[in-house]
């Protein structure tokens, strides 16, 4: 007889409640409740868009094929109409060879950066039949379609695409074609004429038609079986000048005139809306495999000549929790906290209390904050770096009378002594690293918002600046040499702006979703959690918001449970803690993060 231990391989655990060593997939007895349970791991219901790389040349219209680490786009209008073609490895657009034509509003097919077609457009007042291959290095005209045509629907892959819909002719076409690889050959027509629509699809047996201008714009839905075209059940809402990607039966739809952030998931059957773009635009362009996790889903340019790239993460993908944690004994903001440390063993000090600045140092064990040995000056908006043991506070703000700090001090685990101050008094810089390796850069006054200053255990070094100056900002990391700065007021207005440091040079990458100041960070310059903040407003506004940094983009990820900013944070991306804060007021709230959740389930018949 078959046995839960001949199966698994192991017996069934009893233990008195929730068995804290389970793994994914693994039953046990909860002999208090009377129960058999089991852990699964929480995903994302529903797929969120992030931040990918820029393209090099805005453009809209152009023909897109590939997925998100094996992309091209290529033609389009720049202006004027252009020939210029870009491969994506999922980090950075790069230039390659262009088409043999310039033209704008044409179609495309393909699955990879290497293997590709363009199809139909025009140039410049001249629709276009003409047909291009794209080997990895080169494009080269092969037979033409045998109607040109310009915005039409295309999909499949370089020896199995369909082109359908359109315009001209007359002035909107229902003609589709099916290419074979060597030549185009007339099918059956779409049931209802139209151009700037969406289409996906894999091959040339399965597509999948919605939207576009009949006029007006519509939502009707086609699916292409190999032989017809039937309509099926609508887009949510009718657009034009939209893009699709994915398969006939798992399809994204997304982006509209005018400019427009909507998305429609298909799964096969319906239409259902889910989160929108990041920046609303028209006529630009996208592909991809599937709308489900691992689909590899792009949309890049449009609008007013963008050059921004999003990303698509399907559900499935894992996703992290907050919960709820024991409160600090002192609720406070403008605090700051050691970034190097770890969920059960970090430290806060200064910030601004019920009575004013404070001086108060509070250590935590993962369980409850205890309060040890005051800083020497009582501050916020300082930074803070290193870990429960050993870390430093940089700089900061006091009131009365109101006075900017160079002033420095040191944490042994026991008490705060003073050292080498910085070399410029800021207020609300950032800093990442180690007590005896510090870096701390920009912050405020407007002077001082870029520069930059390494600590190597005895004296503060200026060293290449920011490229962008701004204080309020984040930054995180347990190395010097490693880390990152995002968001941020950049005196003038919240920002996006992400930097990686690698120990010499300030890089721009990619930008964050939302716009924010006064937010914290957990991580390194690959793998971060960006959380909280405000914009700027009368009065600021607080925020629970939390985004991940994968090292080359970022994806919102499940928000916190009490909004905040100017607070205070330490651990990583697997395992984190935040404190304090202005929800407002002030707050000694205390939340953890756990980079993988999972839920407990009964066992039932």
């Amino acid at each position: 007889m078959t046995t839960y231990k001949g199966t698994v391989g192991t017996a069934v655990v009893n233990f008195a409640g929730n068995y804290p060593g389970v793994v994914e997939g693994e039953l046990w007895y909860d002999s208090t409740n009377k129960d058999f349970k089991y852990q699964y791991p929480n995903v994302t219901a529903a797929g969120v868009w992030s931040s990918g790389g820029n393209i090099n040349t805005g453009r809209v219209n152009s023909g897109a094929a590939g997925v998100q680490t094996s992309g091209l786009i290529y033609g389009g209008k720049t202006p004027p109409s252009t020939a210029k073609t870009e491969s994506y490895n999922g980090v950075s657009w790069t230039e390659v060879n262009d088409l043999n034509t310039a033209r704008e509003a044409l179609g495309g097919a393909g699955i990879s950066n290497t293997s590709a077609l363009a199809f139909a457009g025009v140039n410049p007042s001249s629709v276009q039949a003409l047909t291009e291959s794209w080997s990895g290095s080169n494009w080269t005209e092969v037979n033409d379609m045998n109607t040109a045509r310009q915005l039409p629907g295309g999909n499949g892959t370089q020896t199995s695409a369909l082109v359908y819909g359109g315009s001209p002719p007359s002035p909107r076409a229902a003609e589709t074609e099916l290419w074979n690889g060597t030549n185009w050959t007339e099918v059956n027509d779409l049931n209802t004429a139209r151009y700037g629509a969406g289409s996906a699809g894999a091959d040339n047996t399965s597509g999948l038609f919605f939207g576009g201008s009949v006029p007006p714009s519509t939502a009707v839905t086609e699916l292409w079986n190999g032989t017809n075209w039937t309509e099926v059940n609508d887009l949510n809402s009718g657009r034009i000048l939209l893009a699709g990607a994915g398969s006939a039966t798992s399809a994204l739809a997304f982006g509209a005139e005018p400019a427009s952030a909507l998305t429609e998931q298909w799964n096969g059957t319906n239409w259902t809306e889910v989160a929108n773009l990041a920046t609303a635009r028209y006529e630009l362009m996208g592909s991809g495999t599937s709308n489900a996790y691992g689909g590899g889903i792009f949309a890049t340019g449009g609008g007013s000549y963008l050059t921004v790239t999003e990303h698509w993460t399907g559900a499935g993908a894992p996703v992290g929790a907050w919960s709820t944690a024991t409160s600090m004994n002192t609720a406070r903001l403008y605090l700051a906290g050691s970034n190097a440390g770890t969920q059960d063993a970090t430290i806060a000090f200064g910030g601004s209390g019920a009575s004013g600045y404070t001086d108060v140092t509070e250590l935590y064990n993962g369980t409850n904050w205890t309060e040890v040995n005051d800083l020497n000056q009582a501050r916020g908006y300082s930074g803070g770096s290193g870990t429960s043991t050993a870390a430093l506070c940089i700089g900061g703000y006091t009131n009365p009378p109101a006075t900017k700090f160079t002033n420095v001090e040191l944490w042994n685990g026991t008490n705060w002594t003073e050292t080498t101050d910085i070399n410029n008094e800021r207020i609300d810089g950032a800093a990442t690293g180690i007590s005896t390796a510090t870096l701390f850069y920009a912050g405020g006054p407007p002077s001082e918002d870029a520069k930059t200053e390494t600590w190597n255990g005895s004296n503060w070094t200026e060293v290449n600046d920011l490229n962008t100056g701004r204080y309020m900002l984040i930054g995180n990391g347990t190395s010097y040499t490693d880390c990152l700065a995002a968001g941020g007021d950049d005196f003038s207005s919240d920002v996006t702006k992400t930097e990686t440091w690698n120990g010499t040079n300030w890089t721009e990458v990619n930008d964050m979703n939302t716009a924010r100041d006064a937010a914290i960070g957990m991580g390194n310059n690959s793998s971060s959690l960006f959380c909280a903040g405000g914009k700027i407003a009368s009065p600021p506004a607080a925020t629970g918001k939390t985004e991940d940094w994968n090292g080359v983009s970022w994806a919102e990820t499940s928000d916190m449970n009490t909004a905040r900013n100017n607070l205070a944070a330490s651990g990583s991306t697997t395992a984190g803690v935040v404190f304090g804060g202005n929800t407002p007021p002030r707050t000694a709230a205390t939340e953890e993060w756990s980079g993988t959740s999972s839920t407990i389930k009964v066992l039932t018949d």
